[in-house]
This record gives C-alpha cells, structure tokens and sequence, in this order.
C-alpha cells in the first residue's frame, strides 16, 4: 500500500511539473528582433535599429531615467565617432527570451563590446547586459548596463592627443 500510495503521489508530481508553461526560450522571433537591432547598431544603420522599437519606448543605459530612442541614439552616434572599429564578440554572446510571472516577454543579452580608438589605436572591451521588455514584436524599454569608465578614458586619452598634436603643428 505504501509503494502505491509513493506512486501515486510521484505521478501527481510528474504530471503537475509538466503542464507548467515554458517560461524561457533560446529561440524565438523576439531575440531574432534584438539580434537584427545589434546588427544594425554595428553598421550604424540607425533607421533599422530604430524600427525596432515601438513609439514610446523608453532607453535607460546605466541610468533610471528613460530617454528616447531618438535622445540615445545622439549619444551612440557621439561616442562611436571616436572609434575606428567597434562591436560584439561574435563568440560567447548570451541571448535568452524569458516570460515573467507577470507575462511581461523579456530578452537578456550578454557579451563583449570591443572598439578600437581613433588616433590612440587604444584597444577597449567592456562586458555589457542588456534587459529588453517587447510588447506585440516591439521594444518597449531597453536596459544595458555596461562599466563607462574605460570609455570616458579612451576618449580623455583621445582628446589629450589631438591636443598634444595640435599644439606641435606649426602654425601657419
């Protein structure tokens, strides 16, 4: 009696854990969206990246105040232009879709961003996580986190050899 009443309860078991819903994906057409967001983000092909979030959508990178896709993009574009080449490791990059208890569809990514600096030739490699909330295929709020100290001392280094070049030129 005691092994069927064991076996019973093993089957109840099984059969609850098994009709729980799939709460975490590695495939599926929204990490499809970020990864073509990425893409375009590498090419500067800012129409694409742009198209993939909806019109509210709100940016916060490495802050709790949400801008526009517009308002970061500026600031992308400023920081790209003192890098000669930039981009993600193309190996060891993490997508993963996750649906919330709350049915809020989240993709996480993880990676390497890694440029090359203008003028120094300075190499750069910072670990960045993004948390991306979609809405009907859309990003709704994009979260990355990322350290910018390295960032702010390439382009200090940067300006302080233009600086130093400039102030070696002749004048004419």
């Amino acid at each position: 009696m005691k092994k069927l009443f064991l076996l019973g309860l093993a089957t109840i078991l099984f059969v609850a854990c098994q009709n729980q819903p799939q709460r975490y994906f590695e495939e599926s057409p929204e990490i499809e969206t970020l990864k073509a967001g990425i893409k375009a983000y590498e090419a500067q092909d800012w129409d694409n990246w742009k198209a993939n979030f909806a019109d509210t959508a709100k940016v916060f990178h490495n802050t709790n105040k949400g801008v526009s896709p517009d308002e970061i993009m500026v600031g992308m574009k400023q920081m790209l232009s003192n890098f000669s080449s930039y981009g993600f490791s193309k190996e060891g990059g993490v997508y993963e879709m996750v649906i919330d208890k709350d049915g809020k569809t989240w993709v996480n990514y993880w990676n390497h961003w890694g440029g090359k600096a203008k003028v120094t030739d300075k190499k750069l490699t910072i670990p960045v996580h993004l948390t991306v909330e979609f809405v009907n295929g859309k990003i709704v709020n994009e979260y990355a986190y990322y350290d910018t100290a390295g960032i702010g001392a390439t382009i200090a280094e940067i300006e302080a050899a233009k600086a130093a070049e400039e102030s070696e030129s002749p004048e004419e």
